[in-house]
């Protein structure tokens, strides 16, 4: 973290030059300043790249994504109380949010889509997206997710000090108002020091899947799911929770089987020996008990009443029903956010959406004659917490 706090000082201090320092001393890159922004043209020449088949589903997926979200955002409301008082909400969105992309083996084009669509939904004016200087070459799908999104505004810088430049600003990069995005130990701690200057979407840890499953569900389809989990990083988790002695043992066989043909099973199996877990238990019951203390990020229920069982939990990201619903139909393509709470925090935290990016007003419209009736009772209530001239901005007007 100390490191991180220099970081972000030598940013505040000396802008540019700092990014430029920092993007030569960590990425091997060396820029100057009016490099910083990505070139339009260079962004579509890595976004032709891209398979037509990767392109049409990242379009469909973009069409998905949007029509869910189109639904969560929030509108004002007014109402009227009597005597003219008018009490309501305004919804207004934040004027600008900075998007961080990683870049390696982390940078996701749908991580992209499922951050810029809710603040495109909630009408966010500027967005800005960071990225080390090498993503949108290696990645072309990054590049081309920002092109179909129609993102122009983006700066080659990643790590610790890009999060610094989007919450103060330097000569080149402006400060936002908000900043979301996955990224590394390094991203995650500058996002935790930087709030407060901006505000932030979550500070994310590794990926979680808790699947639910008796006797009806299907091993290959189970082992499947927790092999896409566990291929997240050596630090995700894949926990099975069953009442079915037999499809455990089966579970373990297809793992086994189908970890084999895996490119990252190393990858797989370090998670599933750290991270992966198999609980037996005696009924549904105590299953959902095991489901919410876990609290999971992804929660899949492949069992005879997937509602029954549905409605016993009370704490994971997001829930997915039934044999045909993999996390992979999330993580990508049926319209809810990925970007999910994890380390147990969907026990009081949400999936990012559009009302990440909408800030609620308070709107009071007062008129003499209510003040009148409730002055003395808004006095009795400021006098009782020992705040006389409170008390005494309500019983002035009384005195007209």
């Amino acid at each position: 973290m100390g490191t991180v706090a220099e970081i972000i000082a030598e940013v505040r201090a000396r802008g540019d030059a700092a990014l430029l320092d920092y993007t030569a001393r960590f990425d091997g890159v060396r820029l100057k300043a009016a490099e910083l922004r990505v070139d339009g043209a260079a962004l579509r020449e890595s976004a032709a790249r891209v398979d037509e088949s990767v392109l049409a589903a990242l379009r469909a997926s973009i069409r998905n994504i949007r029509a869910f979200h189109e639904r969560e955002r929030a509108e004002g409301w007014e109402i009227e109380t009597g005597r003219g008082v008018r009490l309501g909400q305004r919804v207004t969105p934040v004027e600008s949010a900075g998007l961080y992309v990683p870049g390696g083996t982390a940078s996701y084009p749908s991580s992209v889509v499922m951050n810029v669509v809710p603040a495109q939904v909630a009408g966010v004016g500027r967005i800005v997206v960071v990225t080390p200087p090498r993503t949108l070459a290696e990645t072309p799908a990054v590049a081309a997710a920002l092109v179909e999104l129609g993102i122009e505004e983006i700066y080659t810088v990643g790590g610790a000090q890009a999060v610094a430049a989007l919450a103060y600003g330097t000569e080149t990069v402006p400060r936002v108002d908000k900043i979301t995005g996955p990224g590394n130990r390094y991203v995650a701690a500058a996002k935790k020091l930087v709030f407060g200057a901006v505000g932030i979407d979550s500070i994310a840890g590794p990926s979680e899947v808790v699947i639910l499953a008796d006797e009806t569900a299907r091993a290959d389809f189970v082992a499947a799911d927790l092999l896409a989990q566990a291929e997240h990083g050596e630090d995700a988790s894949a926990v099975l929770v069953t009442t079915s002695d037999e499809l455990a043992r089966r579970v373990v066989e297809e793992v086994a089987r189908q970890a084999r043909t895996l490119p990252r099973q190393k990858i797989v199996w370090r998670s599933l020996a750290d991270y992966g877990a198999i609980f037996v238990v005696a009924d549904i019951e105590e299953a959902c008990a095991i489901v919410n203390e876990l609290a999971p990020e992804h929660l899949e229920i492949i069992v005879r009443d997937e509602e029954t069982a549905a409605a016993r939990v009370r704490h994971a990201g997001a829930i997915f029903f039934g044999p045909y619903a993999p996390e992979a139909v999330g993580d990508y393509f049926a319209g809810p956010n990925h970007v999910l709470p994890t380390g147990g925090a969907s026990r009081f935290s949400s999936a990012l959406g559009v009302g990440d990016f909408q800030r609620r007003t308070s709107m009071i419209r007062y008129t003499r004659e209510e003040l009148k009736e409730s002055g003395r009772m808004i006095a009795a209530l400021a006098g009782a917490e020992g705040l006389d001239a409170h008390a005494r901005s309500a019983l002035i007007r009384m005195e007209e």
